[in-house]
């Protein structure tokens, strides 16, 4: 299991950092304002640019995800991992799904 934070940066720019367990322990159960949601889309598909619609964490239930940063960093995630996003502001991501699977996601608010 991974976990991948992205988060946008001082130059506006979205950045991505790895998480230990224990990073994520910490921030699991702060559960913020909003519904619980789960997300079902074809693959492939794609996602230009955009900002996460809240702080959330978003654990990948099937299907192969890849989230891309204006830097050219990608990352690629598979069933069981979890992305943190808090690039609320600034530039955004890319975000695929790739593969013939359909991508199945939950997506759990945090608070601030």
């Amino acid at each position: 299991m991974r976990i991948v934070r992205v988060y946008s940066g001082r130059d506006g720019e979205s950045h991505f950092e790895e998480w230990t367990h224990e990073q994520f322990t910490k921030i699991v159960s702060r559960i913020g304002k909003g519904e619980i949601t789960t997300n079902k889309r074809s693959s492939p598909s794609f996602s230009d640019y955009h900002t996460a619609p809240r702080r959330q964490y978003v654990i990948n239930m099937s299907g192969v995800a890849e989230f891309e940063t204006a830097d050219g960093t990608v990352q690629r995630l598979y069933p069981g991992d979890v992305l943190v996003a808090e690039d609320v502001t600034g530039h955004g991501h890319i975000a695929r799904n790739i593969g013939n699977e359909v991508r199945v996601s939950l997506a759990v608010p945090l608070a601030d």
